[in-house]
């Protein structure tokens, strides 16, 4: 089967941060759309998500109109929250197919300023 160029590019990137994957760290990976994000933390050894966060979710979307960098930032520290519930504070962070600025990077600043390492 013919992969293109998007498939590898996900694929690549994908097993590049699951092949330095450790026990201690699990793995957050993003997701984007034209008008939504999501987010969730993946323990890629027992193939489980652990948690997630979403722009669909009623909670944000009942919320005044934001900007699609401002809606990053409400799912980063909704992200973070949680994730700090459970006390994971180390991540490693797949972006899959997309660049590392606009969302994506705002989303992980977000992150970072939450008390998240990666």
């Amino acid at each position: 089967m013919k992969l293109n160029t998007s498939i590898r590019k996900r694929f690549r990137v994908s097993n590049k941060v699951k092949k330095v994957a450790s026990k201690d760290r699990f793995r957050l990976c993003i997701s984007r759309s034209s008008k939504n994000i999501s987010a969730q933390i993946i323990d890629d050894i027992n193939k489980v998500t652990l948690l997630s966060a979403s722009s669909v979710e009623k909670d944000i979307k009942s919320g005044d109109k934001v900007n699609k960098t401002e809606l990053s930032k409400i799912v980063a520290t909704k992200l973070a929250k949680k994730a700090q519930e459970k006390k994971i504070t180390k991540i490693y962070f797949d972006r899959g197919i997309y660049r590392y600025h606009g969302r994506v990077k705002v989303f992980a600043e977000t992150l970072r300023e939450n008390g998240m390492e990666f």
